[in-house]
């Protein structure tokens, strides 16, 4: 039975999953790299960009499980890109380049759509004007049986969370104060309640949490 996942999800000491003020420069806004710099020194990581020497620790145990057997994902438009309202420029294909990470079906949230975008490796970005219910049911047909990853960011990993469409989510929680930008927590209050919670904390300084559905 294909379920519905969030992986390798960063956030601040105060909840924060981004920093204000994105930008094409700053994806993160002020928050820079500092959200996901636990990631970078791991073997899967350093693999998207040709290396084969990655860590092999804890945080990389986590990383790695980023992309086993998904079948699809869903994002929201900033993850996608910087920019707002109607598409100004639809030569933007996202931050990847040409092979995005993905090989998947994407399914990108967005009130303009636009046309699809196929990309090499199997990726393909697919605009979408949906509830997370109708995102679902579209992202789980694509999937073929395998499971759909909500993507981020923080707003549309809350609103899958409000509608009680998660079943797996592993966060990240960074030892920094951001003080500003996009929180992952409000309005779910009591949330806990819905989740198995485990904890683990490894030398980089993260501390990671499982929720799985109870």
């Amino acid at each position: 039975m294909s379920i519905v996942r969030v992986h390798n999800f960063s956030v601040s000491l105060d909840g924060y999953a981004t920093g204000e003020g994105q930008s094409m420069e700053e994806p993160f806004g002020h928050a820079d790299k500092k959200l996901v710099e636990w990631a970078f020194p791991t073997r899967t990581y350093q693999l998207m960009f040709g290396n084969d020497n990655g860590t092999t620790g804890a945080d990389e145990a986590f990383a790695n499980n980023w992309n086993r057997g998904i079948g699809a994902e869903i994002m929201g438009r900033n993850k996608f890109g910087p920019q707002r309202g109607p598409w100004a420029d639809e030569e933007w294909k996202g931050w990847w380049g040409d092979e995005p990470p993905f090989h998947t079906p994407v399914f990108v949230l967005t009130h303009h759509n636009r046309p699809s975008i196929e990309m090499k490796g199997g990726t393909t970005f697919h605009f979408l004007d949906a509830t997370p219910e109708n995102a679902l049911e579209a992202a789980s047909e694509a999937a073929g049986g395998l499971d759909v990853r909500i993507g981020g960011g923080p707003t549309t990993v809350r609103q899958f969370l409000a509608a009680d469409l998660i079943d797996y989510m592993h966060l990240a929680v960074v030892p920094i104060v951001l003080g500003r930008g996009e929180r992952l927590w409000d309005g779910l209050e009591d949330i806990e309640g819905r989740f198995d919670i485990e904890a683990i904390s490894t030398r980089s300084g993260v501390t990671h949490l499982t929720f799985t559905r109870n």
